[in-house]
């Protein structure tokens, strides 16, 4: 059982039950200017939360509820850091307690809507699907909302929620020679210096720089990131993609990289295109290195010794790409263990990537018919909140199978899964579990729980969960009129 996901149950306590009372949780530090609006995004939050992946009107199932709705995203009084605040403050509470490392997995995604009114919108992407008779291209561009998000999970997994997030969009793409002039402009003049605002934002909420471990694939790659970390007494785990000199030159990390020993082997189980599983088997080397710093940057940001730990595989296999790994941490490596162990921290980061796909899948974050990028940001924001709560649930049943399920799930709501899904041969405290009563919970969403089956997922929790809130709606409307 993940200890840290014990502690995080128990400090929550029956904040964190099922019904409503997450959402007290999640809201508590909320702050608007208007009390009514609290109201309302309480109420709010709840609709949607009771059917994940409908639309408004569906959620809020009259036209007063609706129009009340479409009136809060529209309000300007609104924003996204307002929505966002009270469920920063909670991932806060939720830290293990202890001196352990937290794992904040940053990540961008788009969004992308169909709109005829592209200007109220903006862009998120440039791209050509043909040539027209000249042999030139025909670029398209594509209406949408940039997001930057920062999760903060435990090292076994287990999502304790956001602690920063940006939305953008683009009114217009540079051409060649504009790109050429903006990639010699200062960091923050870039689009890129979202990355060091997000390490800074959620080093700070957290209030743990050196329990921080900030974990990116390759497009963090920016030496700016390294100093910013540096400065603020955090750590870093970055896949790089810049080959840059090493200890200073005329060797680059490469060649050095080449240079070291292998240290061992590391066995990994993997899916291939398909989805069929197969085992990779990576190349361990690791070696300390001082990286030089790119030129007119070397006065505010010095050389850097980092740990260069390299995980790649010697052939590539049949129906999927080759891992070729190559981490950048200032975290120290004296073994073959610990270099697995940062290997496997790296591998956490694909955990904000299904993060994403919970709430363009399961929210359906790109089938909403709002007209303005204020209005969709702020629908996207609450999404975030409800992603993240699916997210956990998910994770829960596989890192904290054991813990009490009135930590998640009403009374009420435990008498209907005992009524509607039969109980498995367990032993008696396993029935009584909060992996039993999830998995009970996914059964509704068209979960089979046969003994060969992997873990429920978030598709089935997501389905499961609406299904429960019907049926436990039809039962106190039941008893209400059986009542009367």
């Amino acid at each position: 059982m993940c200890t840290a996901a014990m502690e995080e149950a128990k400090r929550s306590g029956d904040a964190v039950c099922g019904g409503e009372g997450w959402i007290d949780q999640e809201l508590a530090g909320c702050k608007f200017k208007d009390m009514r609006l609290g109201k309302r995004f309480r109420r709010l939050i709840g609709q949607l939360a009771e059917r994940p992946g409908e639309s408004i009107p569906w959620a809020c199932q009259d036209w007063a509820s609706t129009k009340a709705a479409y009136r809060f995203f529209a309000n300007d009084s609104v924003s996204a850091e307002q929505i966002m605040g009270g469920h920063f403050q909670s991932t806060c509470e939720r830290l293990p307690a202890g001196e352990a490392l937290i794992l904040v997995l940053h990540d961008t995604t788009e969004f992308s809507y169909t709109r005829e009114d592209v200007a109220a919108i903006g862009l998120v992407s440039k791209g050509s699907i043909r040539k027209d008779q000249q042999g030139r291209p025909v670029f398209f561009t594509t209406c949408g909302i940039c997001q930057h998000a920062s999760l903060a999970v435990t090292t076994e997994g287990l999502p304790l929620g956001l602690v920063a997030v940006k939305f953008w969009s683009r009114k217009e793409f540079k051409g060649r020679k504009q790109r050429r002039k903006a990639h010699n402009a200062a960091i923050e003049q870039k689009e890129s210096y979202r990355w060091l605002e997000n390490v800074r934002d959620s080093t700070a909420r957290l209030g743990a720089a050196e329990r921080c471990l900030h974990v990116a694939d390759q497009e963090a790659d920016i030496y700016e990131l390294f100093g910013t970390a540096r400065q603020l007494g955090t750590h870093l785990l970055i896949r790089t993609r810049a080959d840059r000199l090493a200890d200073g030159g005329p060797q680059t990390v490469a060649e050095r990289m080449r240079q070291t020993p292998r240290r061992g082997f590391y066995r990994v189980s993997v899916r291939d295109r398909q989805g069929e599983p197969s085992v990779a088997v990576l190349e361990i080397r690791y070696r300390r290195l001082q990286i030089q710093s790119p030129k007119g940057k070397k006065k505010r940001y010095p050389e850097l010794t980092v740990t260069v730990i390299e995980a790649r595989e010697q052939e590539t296999p049949c129906g999927r790409d080759r891992i070729d790994w190559k981490l950048f941490t200032d975290l120290p490596v004296a073994s073959r263990r610990e270099a697995v162990e940062k290997v496997q921290w790296y591998a956490r980061r694909w955990k904000i990537e299904t993060f994403h796909k919970i709430m363009k899948s399961g929210c359906k974050a790109e089938q909403s018919r709002l007209r303005t990028a204020a209005r969709l940001v702020n629908l996207l924001a609450v999404m975030c909140i409800l992603s993240w709560r699916i997210f956990w649930l998910t994770m829960m049943n596989r890192c904290a199978p054991g813990v009490d399920p009135r930590l998640v799930f009403t009374a009420l709501e435990l008498r209907i899964l005992d009524r509607l899904v039969k109980r498995r041969s367990q032993a008696g405290r396993r029935q009584r579990a909060l992996s039993a009563y999830l998995i009970k919970l996914s059964q509704l969403g068209g979960y089979l729980a046969r003994n060969h089956d992997p873990p429920p997922g978030n598709t089935v929790i997501w389905r499961g969960m609406s299904r429960l809130i019907d049926i436990e709606t039809g039962f106190l409307m039941g008893a209400q009129h059986v009542g009367n």
